[in-house]
């Protein structure tokens, strides 16, 4: 077997329902249309699995319908030969009128035009603007038989591509009603559905038969790529995925087949139990499949939103954008930068890579970058893409700082191996693990997952140096070597590594089939489960399910944002003191996070109360009201005070220390009754009567002066 992408398909909308004979997606709300042979057509919500609106449009087949977001209109041709265009948002009917003398197929709508396409089994093709009154304004006649579908080519939308059951596709521009060209596309039956290639690299299109075939055609040459066979029954439809180099194929016979785009072999079969499948719709740059079925309709997502970036210690940021690798670079930081402020960054092309990117990952030093993807990995300089290695491996890691050009393969799940300045190390490199390998993970250990946990070897002997059963996705070794994070479904570990303690073991001889005991102690685990992740020092900085960045110093965590997506950890630059992150579009922002406050944190938390407050002339001011809440969170009130920069924090804190002369002095800076009124009640309770009078004469208090009157 080859190398197989990684599909991840996630269902996100199952939706019974009469025929779905049209579908689409919303370009910007999570919603889909759905026409149906009934005669009527709903908008579903994908995140909230439910109908937000309905349309009775008639009571013969839709068989077409597409969003015009730009206009909130729907537009819906059927089997009464009327297209029909509606407002979504107010279910206003915008206009009716028929199209063709026959039942209506497909319908596209123009990117940038105000034009819709439409195609009938009166076997012409018409374009329609909404501008000008939905005039005709073009009708493309050539094809003999029903025209079943349309696609306009993304790389040219002034040209498209018409499917017919003449069995031939046929190639138009929008400015002549004779086509470019056409393809003779299957020899026994009807050209059922055509769609081309999203990306710039290929000139192809796809077209499918009721000769149960889906075929790849290159439309400069007319010659034929390939012929994917395995559908049992009509194939009804095949796309490209957007994202991912996969084609999706559906069929009569009741299947979803996934198809490796550059392979053709068949990845994966899906069977939803809705009986035969007839239309599919995509979004360009999303991940999202929603397909039509006889029973109703499904939305799933396949792949992986993190996107594939590496960034190294510099600030050099390399990130792949389908096959081809781009490079930006973070300059040194504007002071004036706010904190989840987006930052513009230019971006160069440093090539493309034979492989499709699912992960880039910089050595420890920032010098080579490695690129995997399709059960392969290639090595590359960082700076000018150059060659240095590659081979086949489902699983790569890098080792350490030290050792960096040290790194590990996963061949299978019985070969590890470990290569040393890119070559295989003593032997073939290979390492006796012990177990099935599942999985990778670098840094001071090479980590090894499997079988309920993980191993973690040493890079130079291959030993094991102790295996703990738990099971992480994802590994985090600290720059030290010390510290550990093992990032678990719903729970993260941070263990503290003793070197010492191995060597000790393995010198004594006393290493047990589990490996050394002693050579791990846990510090501390954490009931949240990690997205990605960064080791600042001895502080673990990450983002989490939740989409919180957050920080972890000893055994307590700390909110730096949140955010209304997932955001990933690019890394830290100590030289802007900012933490930088993206999201899935590579969009990067940043966030402050002094060192000093780390470390000052770090001494706290070890009791070290003296070195922490030689520490303090060094923590910026704009600081020193995060360092007073963390005080006053570790039971320091008295410091927090003496730190706390914050009027209305030193009030609360005053107060809760009885310091009531302080709290005096911030009441008389700000001058509001209720301030004076909280100093006067504690003033009562310690029974200074003359501070209370003050008080509750400054906020006019005039039933707490009478009881206190009263009371004298």
């Amino acid at each position: 077997m080859g190398p197989k992408v990684d599909l991840n398909v996630q269902r996100q909308l199952f939706a019974r329902s009469e025929r779905v004979k049209g579908i689409d997606f919303h370009p910007t709300e999570p919603w889909i249309l759905t026409t149906l042979y009934s005669g009527h057509v709903y908008i579903w919500s994908y995140t909230t699995q439910s109908i937000i609106k309905t349309f009775e449009l008639t009571d013969v087949p839709v068989r077409a319908g597409r969003f015009i977001a730009r206009k909130n209109w729907i537009v819906c041709g059927s089997d009464d030969f009327q297209l029909r265009v509606y407002n979504y948002n107010t279910s206003e009917k915008i206009t009716t009128f028929e199209a063709h003398p026959d039942y209506i197929r497909a319908i596209v709508v123009h990117p940038t035009q105000p034009f819709v396409l439409t195609a009938s089994d009166d076997m012409t093709i018409k374009l329609w603007d909404w501008d000008r009154g939905w005039k005709c304004v073009s009708v493309f006649e050539g094809h003999s038989h029903y025209v079943m579908g349309l696609s306009i080519n993304p790389k040219d939308t002034n040209t498209f591509a018409s499917a017919c059951l003449d069995r031939t596709v046929k190639i138009w521009s929008l400015g002549s009603s004779t086509p470019n060209f056409t393809l003779e596309a299957h020899e026994t039956k009807g050209v059922n559905h055509v769609d081309y290639y999203p990306q710039s690299d290929k000139p192809y299109l796809l077209t499918t038969s009721d000769d149960r075939t889906v075929k790849i055609w290159d439309y400069t040459t007319k010659a034929l790529i390939a012929t994917l066979e395995g559908h049992t029954s009509n194939v009804s439809f095949a796309c490209y995925h957007p994202e991912l180099p996969v084609i999706i194929s559906g069929s009569e016979d009741g299947t979803i087949k996934i198809w490796h785009a550059n392979t053709y072999r068949l990845e994966q079969s899906l069977s939803y139990g809705l009986e035969r499948a007839w239309c599919v719709s995509y979004q360009r740059g999303k991940q999202g499949i929603a397909m039509g079925f006889d029973d109703g309709a499904v939305v799933v997502k396949m792949g992986r939103e993190e996107p594939a970036v590496s960034m190294d210690g510099s600030g050099k940021i390399i990130y792949a954008r389908h096959s081809e690798i781009q490079t930006s670079i973070i300059k040194t930081a504007d002071k004036s930068i706010k904190d989840g402020q987006p930052i513009s960054l230019p971006s160069k092309d440093l090539g493309s890579t034979e492989i499709y990117p699912q992960t880039l990952l910089h050595s420890p030093n920032g010098r080579f970058v490695a690129v995997c993807g399709d059960g392969e990995y290639i090595i590359y300089t960082a700076l000018a893409l150059r060659n240095q290695a590659f081979g086949s491996a489902l699983d790569f890691a890098w080792a350490s700082k030290e050792n960096d050009k040290d790194y590990a393969i996963r061949e299978s799940q019985y070969s590890v191996k470990i290569y040393r300045n890119f070559k295989p190390k003593a032997g073939d490199g290979s390492v006796n693990v012990g177990f099935t390998a599942e999985g990778l993970s670098g840094g001071a250990l090479l980590g090894v997952k499997g079988q309920g946990g993980i191993g973690f070897f040493d890079w130079e002997s291959g030993q094991l140096v102790r295996r703990i059963e738990v099971e992480p996705r994802n590994v985090y070794w600290s720059e030290s070597g010390e510290l550990v994070c093992l990032a678990c479904e719903d729970t993260f570990y941070v263990l503290r590594y003793s070197r010492e303690q191995y060597v000790a073991a393995l010198q004594a001889g006393t290493v047990e089939e589990d490996g050394v005991e002693e050579a791990f102690e846990v510090v501390c685990d954490i009931n949240e489960s990690v997205r990605t992740g960064q080791w600042i020092g001895d502080c673990f900085v990450y983002t989490n399910a939740p989409n919180r960045l957050n920080y972890l110093v000893g055994d307590q965590t700390y909110t730096i944002s949140h955010f209304d997506q997932p955001y990933y950890v690019l890394g830290y630059l100590t030289r802007d003191q900012r933490i930088y992150v993206c999201d899935k579009d590579l969009t990067v922002t940043s966030f402050a996070l002094s060192v000093s406050v780390i470390e000052y944190q770090t001494l706290v938390l070890r009791g070290d109360m003296d070195a922490a407050q030689g520490m303090l002339d060094d923590i910026p001011p704009e600081q020193k009201g995060k360092i007073a809440r963390f005080l006053e969170g570790q039971g320091y009130k008295d410091l927090a005070l003496q730190v706390a920069t914050d009027p209305e924090h030193r009030f609360e804190l005053a107060l809760a220390l009885g310091e009531l002369q302080i709290a005096l002095a911030l009441a008389r800076d700000a001058d509001v009754d209720h301030k004076w009124k909280i100093v006067g009640d504690a003033a009562l309770a310690a029974w200074d009567l003359a501070l209370a009078e003050e008080c509750f004469t400054h906020s006019h208090d005039l039933g707490s002066l009478l009881l206190l009157y009263s009371s004298a």
